[in-house]
């Protein structure tokens, strides 16, 4: 039996992992899929002193109040910045580590900094105004094949918390020193600073790639192939 920890994207909750967690535990795995603070089922948490940092809280603590070892942790999109960080906390509990199409930040850097210019001046904008969040983009900015599957999602997704984007990560590397690695590329996103990342890692036996022909939200799209990837590198 493996633990595997799901962490969502932005403006998502554990409920996008619905399918791929119903697929692991029919296996008979334990699977965690927290939402993250001021989202979803905990939207009514939300306030602007949420954090990137209150993220990595959230997941490193569930991980330590559950007493849970050999994790495999898996983010998607947002959800990188959040292992990315979980990994510098608890280090020593994590097996595998998984970016499901996902961001792979550095040292220092913040989300803010990853937007294009004029979602960058909206958001400073936004956080001058006082505002607690960031509203989610159209449905078809994570690319759901069919209209069932998008007016799902349409009906689930939530305001970002505004605060995680202007907060610096601090990383030393040890995402790069997890046992087993693994980035999942969706081939169907135009995302050309995923495909950056994707190309770095080729040079680097220590990462095993995968690629997806599907939108961004591999854990809606394909669950069945997701759920494969996810058991190979537990």
């Amino acid at each position: 039996m493996a633990t595997f920890v799901l962490v969502h994207g932005a403006w998502h909750g554990g409920w996008c992992w619905s399918r791929v967690v119903d697929r692991l535990t029919a296996r008979g795995h334990k699977v965690y899929a927290p939402t993250l603070t001021g989202l979803a089922e905990r939207s009514h948490l939300l306030s602007r002193d949420i954090t990137l940092n209150t993220h990595i809280a959230d997941v490193t603590n569930l991980m330590t109040w559950e007493d849970l070892s050999n994790v495999v942790l898996v983010g998607h999109s947002y959800g990188g910045w959040v292992i990315s960080g979980v990994a510098e906390q608890a280090a020593s509990r994590l097996a595998s580590i998984v970016f499901v199409d996902a961001f792979m930040p550095q040292d220092g850097e913040r989300a803010l900094d990853m937007q294009a210019p004029p979602d960058r001046a909206a958001t400073e904008a936004a956080w001058d105004r006082g505002e607690l969040s960031r509203p989610a983009p159209p449905i078809a900015h994570f690319g759901i094949a069919n209209d069932a599957d998008r007016d799902w999602a349409l009906s689930r997704v939530t305001p970002q918390p505004i605060g995680n984007a202007f907060t610096r990560i601090a990383l030393t590397g040890a995402r790069d020193r997890v046992p087993t690695k693994a980035y999942i590329r969706a081939r169907g996103a135009v995302r050309p600073m995923f495909d950056a990342y994707y190309d770095k890692l080729r040079g680097d036996p220590s990462w095993r790639l995968y690629d997806v022909p599907c939108g961004h939200d591999v854990m809606i799209d394909m669950p069945d192939r997701l759920t494969e990837i996810l058991l190979e590198n537990a």
